[in-house]
């Protein structure tokens, strides 16, 4: 088992947008430690069960009473993809009782449809997280969702024995834009420094929280909420279809990954 720390390794030709540079990171002297991805739309399948969630939780608590009300809130939950769910539901209801009741609700709607139609990772999770691991590199998981949710989740998958760690926003501090859920990972992996962390999502939330966290890399990824300009505009140092194409970016041999 090579158990060596990643160096980033690069490629304008093939990552990132026109404005990346690769001079911009000190790719000798920095080694990757620690790789945070987010979850929904990042490592797991959405396939807008996180919004029909939303809808059906502002149903069922009474959140939107007209369709334009109803088409307003999904909009907002669009914008702000990625953020905890309780501080979401506080910017769309009047109290802290109301937001508290409507993600409950958004829980249990969502543990409702993954019932219904299943979960599936985004292609080619599981075998790069093992990669990650027999490089020397640790894995964590970050989400909006409860803990409740997240372990589900993380069970269905199989991915228990993947990662080294896993964390929602209460066990953070806050949740994303903020830098909690990053900086937990890292001090609950032992990493050395923010430079050594890389941190991947599919949402400007995401993106923000790797930035204010001062992560060594920020990678976002097309198989979710955002789309390569959203992801660009908040500051993403990379853009890449998909976590498929993260071992190559980060300079993991090609032929390791099936």
């Amino acid at each position: 088992m090579n158990t060596a720390p990643l160096s980033l390794d690069l490629d304008p030709a093939l990552y990132g947008s026109d404005d990346f540079d690769p001079a911009d990171f000190d790719t000798e002297d920095v080694d990757v430690e620690l790789v945070v991805f987010d979850m929904a739309g990042t490592t797991v399948s959405d396939d807008g069960l996180v919004e029909r969630a939303f809808v059906l939780a502002a149903e069922r608590s009474g959140l939107a009473d007209t369709a334009d009300e109803l088409e307003e809130a999904v909009a907002f939950v669009r914008e702000t993809m990625g953020q905890s769910k309780l501080d979401v539901f506080r910017e769309l209801t009047d109290s802290e009782e109301a937001a508290v009741a409507a993600t409950a609700a958004f829980e249990t709607a969502y543990g409702e449809l993954v019932d219904e139609v299943g979960v599936t990772a985004i292609a080619g999770a599981a075998d790069l997280f093992q990669e990650l691991r027999n490089a020397g590199v640790k894995v964590a998981l970050v989400t909006g969702f409860s803990r409740a949710t997240q372990d589900t989740l993380i069970e269905k998958l199989g991915w228990s024995d993947l990662i080294d760690v896993s964390l929602c926003p209460a066990e953070a501090g806050r949740g994303r834009p903020y830098p909690d859920l990053p900086l937990t990972a890292l001090l609950r992996t032992g990493a050395s420094s923010v430079a050594a962390m890389v941190v991947v999502g599919d949402t400007a939330s995401d993106i923000l929280s790797g930035l204010n966290a001062g992560a060594g890399l920020v990678v976002g990824v097309l198989t979710g909420t955002h789309d390569t300009e959203t992801l660009d505009d908040a500051g993403a140092d990379v853009v890449i279809a998909s976590i498929a194409d993260l071992a190559e970016l980060l300079g993991l041999r090609e032929d390791t990954i099936e």
